[in-house]
């Protein structure tokens, strides 16, 4: 009966039923109370009556809160998230008009605007996707084109971050380490020897040949470095003797230009969230105790100026030296025989340590994967410095600290599909929360959280949400 009529109708007959019933309660406190006038005299019937309203008073406001925050408070929230989410992140989705049936026409209001919003979306996307396709073929000529040129290339930022390498230097730089956009190019080159070469490079002199060592093992490269002349930063030239990719390989041409205009001098706090590049893991372990199980599968990606950027991942099983519980098997599917050649856990985080190197670190309820981390790293002497991010915080922050926040109502929320058969794989998972921070970034800009400091501050109010969930 009550949805039929008007918003402002229902909100003053709230507030006369709320008045109405503390009158009641103040008629019901003075007639139990002067009843009991003759056992306790005046002062004390009026004391019991003061006493009874209070109670009495407290339960009208409390039922009064309730009826508000389940049928206002928390309808209103859910349809603001859900519009953010609908215009930041590009996300489909429909409002409950069940739940929002006392907001008057606030529910179809909101479900007609996304209607329309949806169809010019449609009609936008068309277009961008003709000019996406002709922009990706046009890409794929040039990584073509690239390829058929013998030398690998890489081009760095005046700071000496990789801001774009081809098929070719990928395959040079994995010889060292997964190669990283945005990193120093002083992770794979050593810098003793990098350095002076970049230094000789002037207005008058601009290409140098170098030899120089790899950062790991007994590795040596002929590189040509140039200095751009139309843009600014350096262009590295890789003679192609060093790549070892079969004919059938794929070459892709991987970049973010925007590095060009980074300052890497800021502080993390002060930088805001397109800057950062970020690292988003995911572990996979013997049991649920970091004193006592052990790591059995790493897997991360990287996100760098808000996508995902292909290639750089790690997908790497681990041996833990000790029988994986089956349990344990029944729930990721890793058994004994599936490790028995890998890595060891000290050298698999070492690895993962360098991966993310000058990166946040992201992770879905990150206290639990940080642990066994932190109790490897301790044993091979590796600091973790790096600012970290928890996708369940996050959440909490667009959402609401009322929803649930596990990685698969996230991703129900935000349309992220994980397929059933990479779920509960430390890369699927580690991809599924990274395409998740992609969905979450441009909303929390939305509402007014710009920097990375910003963002913390915010996580902070909802940190009991981490402890209920271990």
């Amino acid at each position: 009966m009550l949805t039929s009529l008007s918003l402002r109708l229902r909100v003053f007959l709230m507030f006369l039923g709320m008045t109405a019933a503390v009158w009641v309660a103040i008629g019901l406190a003075l007639y139990i109370g002067l009843g009991r006038a003759a056992e306790t005299g005046v002062a004390g019937a009026f004391t019991f009556s003061g006493i009874l309203l209070f109670f009495l008073s407290l339960a009208i406001f409390t039922g009064c809160w309730f009826l508000f925050d389940t049928n206002v408070a928390k309808p209103v929230e859910r349809i603001a998230a859900a519009m953010r989410t609908r215009a930041h992140a590009g996300v489909e989705v429909s409002v409950d008009q069940n739940e929002a049936r006392y907001l008057g026409d606030l529910g179809p209001a909101v479900a007609a605007v996304t209607g329309e919003l949806s169809k010019a979306s449609e009609d936008a996307e068309g277009i961008v996707a003709e000019e996406t396709a002709r922009l990706a073929a046009e890409r794929a000529h040039l990584a073509l084109l690239l390829t058929e040129i013998p030398v690998a290339i890489v081009l760095v930022s005046p700071t000496h971050q990789i801001m774009l390498y081809d098929g070719q230097a990928a395959d040079v730089l994995k010889q060292v380490h997964v190669p990283r956009l945005s990193s120093s190019i002083y992770d794979y080159f050593a810098e003793s020897e990098l350095r002076p070469g970049f230094e000789q490079l002037t207005e008058a002199r601009r290409e140098v040949d170098v030899e120089v060592h790899g950062t790991k093992g007994n590795l040596s490269f002929q590189l040509r470095l140039k200095k751009l002349s139309e843009a600014s930063g350096f262009m590295i030239l890789i003679d192609s003797t060093n790549a070892r990719m079969a004919p059938e390989a794929a070459r892709p041409l991987i970049y973010d230009f925007d590095l060009t205009e980074r300052d890497t001098e800021k502080a993390i706090e002060n930088c805001s969230l397109s800057e950062l590049s970020f690292t988003v893991f995911d572990t996979e372990t013997t049991g649920l105790m970091p004193n006592k199980d052990d790591i059995v599968q790493i897997g991360a990606v990287r996100v760098v100026n808000g996508r995902m950027v292909p290639g750089e991942r790690i997908d790497q099983l681990v041996n833990p030296g000790r029988p994986i519980p089956p349990a344990s098997s029944k729930v990721h599917g890793i058994s004994d025989t599936m490790v028995a050649d890998a890595p060891q856990p000290l050298e698999a985080v070492a690895d993962f340590h360098e991966f993310a190197s000058e990166s946040v670190i992201v992770a879905h309820n990150a206290p639990f994967d940080l642990a066994f981390l932190q109790k490897y790293g301790k044993v091979a002497g590796l600091e973790w410095p790096h600012p970290i991010l928890d996708t369940v915080l996050l959440s909490a922050v667009v959402f609401g600290s009322n929803e649930v926040h596990t990685l698969d109502a996230l991703c129900e929320r935000l349309c992220i599909d994980i397929r059933p058969e990479v779920r509960h794989t430390a890369l699927g998972d580690a991809e599924a929360t990274a395409e998740a921070l992609c969905k979450l970034l441009p909303i929390l800009t939305s509402k007014g959280f710009e920097t990375f400091g910003d963002v913390i501050q915010e996580t902070r109010k909802h940190g009991r949400l981490l402890k209920d969930m271990n």
